[in-house]
């Protein structure tokens, strides 16, 4: 059967991959075709085009990529009806994929919905689309189960496939899979998009002069120029392609909020999660987000596991105080507890396998 696939970020393009992988288990005949990246490619099908040239964020730089956004929404349009999928599979990236799950919906293309839209936490109204356009949705945040059953919308919670992930990485030791690296050190993860990490790095790398009994270590999205980076860190280490790696070894980690303050936890790395964005963007988003928290270790334990510096919060005295609390101590002993609560919440393995089912068998329910 044929699978038209879209992710617009580096998570996406990881579970991306890993759901083809297991569709390709369960579909011996699988032909993909989709917008993603790295991992997705190494799956096999057609790429159609790179997440790293899709990222845009905040309201005013998508305002201002307006054009290339409604040209790639078009050009996908004119893609899928050439391509004629089974099924087309929308992973995350929502600005673009509910504006493609209406059209193909119109079209009579079923739709699956892999890893909601944080609508929970902004643009609650967008449910009520997303009953209308999607035929399932799967979720892999057990909360989002009962958000959307207040819609009285039926979810199907498979997981969350980075407890999968994790499994690759684990109990390789430190001097085997990082040789390159002085221990202790300290991970800093300024995000994958240009936009986040002009506001990040420059204060994060700070705290270098403020530690000195560790070594930092930037780990660097496989697409960003390692020339551009060295603008804002000198000589600190850039590592590319061995995130999970480094974050299994961390003695401590700085973090830029979204998917990668979850994926520290799960590997135990005690973190402050950190966020600055343009100043009219986050105006405009403190009037809209409806939760109490930013990341989503705390939104999961919907409680303040991990400390949370936002906008004029992330300084240098505050983030220095912050990261010497989780360098040795009672914080640091409670965070990692709670990070223990936090996997057993996220439920078991086998998150993509449980996916693919549903893919597979909306695929070989077309028409019906």
């Amino acid at each position: 059967m044929k699978y038209y696939l879209i992710a617009g970020e580096a998570s996406g393009d990881l579970h991306g991959g890993n759901l083809m992988d297991a569709i390709k288990q369960q579909d011996a005949q699988a032909h993909f075709r989709f917008w993603g990246g790295d991992k997705m490619a190494a799956h096999g099908g057609t790429p159609v085009k790179h997440y790293k040239d899709l990222a845009f964020m905040g309201f005013v730089e998508v305002l201002m990529h307006l054009r290339t956004i409604l040209n790639n929404i078009r050009f996908c349009k004119k893609d899928i009806l050439e391509f004629q999928p089974d099924v087309l599979v929308l992973i995350d990236y929502p600005g673009f994929n509910m504006r493609i799950a209406k059209f193909a919906k119109a079209q009579g293309i079923k739709v699956v919905y892999y890893i909601s839209p944080q609508i929970w936490a902004w643009k609650q109204h967008r449910v009520y689309q997303i009953k209308k356009t999607v035929d399932r949705m799967l979720t892999i945040l057990p909360f989002e189960v009962d958000f959307y059953k207040k819609f009285e919308m039926e979810v199907d919670f498979v997981g969350h496939p980075l407890l999968d992930e994790m499994g690759n990485y684990q109990n390789t030791p430190a001097a085997k899979a990082l040789p390159e690296m002085r221990m202790p050190y300290i991970l800093l993860l300024p995000g994958s998009r240009k936009q986040e990490i002009q506001h990040m790095l420059p204060v994060m790398v700070q705290m270098e002069k403020e530690f000195p009994d560790y070594q930092f270590v930037v780990a660097a999205a496989p697409g960003l120029d390692e020339a551009w980076l060295r603008t804002f860190i000198g000589n600190m280490p850039i590592i590319k392609g061995k995130t999970y790696t480094l974050m299994q070894h961390a003695h401590a980690a700085l973090v830029t909020s979204g998917t990668a303050t979850l994926e520290t936890a799960l590997f135990g790395a005690p973190q402050v999660v950190c966020y600055k964005g343009g100043r009219i963007s986050y105006l405009i988003a403190k009037q809209l987000i409806k939760v109490p928290y930013i990341s989503l270790v705390n939104l999961v334990m919907d409680r303040a596991v991990v400390t949370e510096l936002i906008q004029d919060a992330f300084n240098p005295a505050q983030l220095k105080m912050e990261l010497n609390q989780i360098l040795i101590g009672p914080k640091r002993n409670q965070m990692q507890k709670d990070y223990a609560e936090l996997r057993q919440i996220l439920g078991g393995s086998g998150a993509s396998e449980k996916a693919a089912a549903i893919v597979v068998e909306t695929a070989s329910s077309k028409g019906a």
